[in-house]
């Protein structure tokens, strides 16, 4: 009698277990969405139409590039916090949405640590202290030079207030003692133009965003905000080493499910991920954009994330700013 009943429950849990075993197995049987939580044009949504493209003959579906904007980034990420776990809605994430956002918004309506799964950290892009070129400086000293015998001159975009565009300008501001004054847009591409025509004067921003624009002599690098000089663009020095000691930041993208998302997706999509980051002509087209490819597994990316959390959550501190 007892046998029997153990041989019923077994049955039981085995017909309970198919459907979730069957959608790991069909996954993915439509396209899938990559939401980008800015708009089109910015560094965000280069890194995920290159991946994109790649990533939908692997898959056999469309993978469909979504620009979900606003709030700093937080708006299209809390659309993907909050969409089903089924591997068909993923975020194109970066240092702004799952690291900076918790430590500056006292509202935000997700948590990247509980509300979405890593998958892979794709890069990282060196961030450029860029002046237009009409700004009489070629140099960090010679800019706090400027900004300190000008106090409020200066103006610096950002492409929204909340993003790490703006934290880096208003840590600048702090661990620097100068006074800039921040203009905030509605994402990079706006803000790239603007600093084009003049209409601001400097900005801190991925060199995917200013590269083109920095070989056409339209906007002028000054340092990197990176720990160490860039690995693509060694000849430009470090912000720490040119008169801001201790300031350093990078900008990173990756890519995050909602939490739940079957662990068999996710590894897929990671094992996918990392196989067109391995690709020559991507790497080359990455190292053209001043991105330094990672492509890791969802846990080393998971670990990555608690440390840049941490990381940002100083520097917030720093910077003192908070926002709604």
């Amino acid at each position: 009698m007892k046998s029997t009943i153990v041989r019923a429950a077994l049955a039981v849990l085995a017909v309970a277990l198919v459907p979730a075993a069957g959608h790991a197995q069909s996954w993915p049987a439509k396209p899938v969405r990559l939401v980008v939580p800015f708009t089109a044009g910015g560094s965000t949504d280069t890194v995920a139409r290159i991946m994109a493209e790649k990533l939908s003959p692997r898959l056999g579906q469309p993978v469909i590039v979504e620009n979900k904007a606003g709030a700093g980034g937080s708006v299209g990420s809390d659309f993907v916090a909050k969409s089903p776990a089924d591997g068909y809605t993923l975020l194109v994430g970066t240092s702004s949405t799952m690291a900076i956002a918790p430590h500056l918004y006292t509202k935000l309506p997700y948590s990247p640590l509980r509300d979405l799964t890593p998958v892979t950290l794709l890069g990282t892009a060196d961030i450029i202290v860029v002046v237009n070129a009409t700004v009489p400086v070629k140099t960090i000293p010679e800019l706090l030079a400027y900004a300190k015998a000008n106090p409020g001159k200066l103006t610096f975009a950002s492409g929204g207030n909340g993003s790490i565009s703006h934290l880096l300008g208003e840590y600048f501001k702090s661990m620097a003692g100068v006074d800039l004054l921040h203009v905030p847009y509605k994402g990079d591409a706006q803000m790239v133009t603007d600093l084009i025509g003049g209409q601001v004067s400097m900005a801190f921003g991925t060199a995917v965003a200013f590269l083109p624009h920095i070989r056409s002599g339209k906007v002028v690098p000054l340092a990197v905000t990176n720990p160490r000089r860039s690995t693509t663009q060694p000849q430009w020095p470090t912000v720490s080493e040119s008169g801001v000691p201790g300031y350093e930041a990078v900008q990173w993208f990756g890519i995050a499910a909602p939490t739940g998302t079957p662990k068999e997706v996710v590894g897929r999509l990671s094992e996918e991920l990392r196989a067109i980051l391995a690709l020559p002509d991507v790497r080359a087209r990455f190292t053209e954009l001043g991105f330094d490819v990672v492509g890791n597994r969802p846990e080393e990316f998971g670990e990555f994330l608690r440390a840049e959390d941490a990381k940002w959550g100083r520097i917030a501190k720093i910077a003192g700013t908070k926002l709604d």
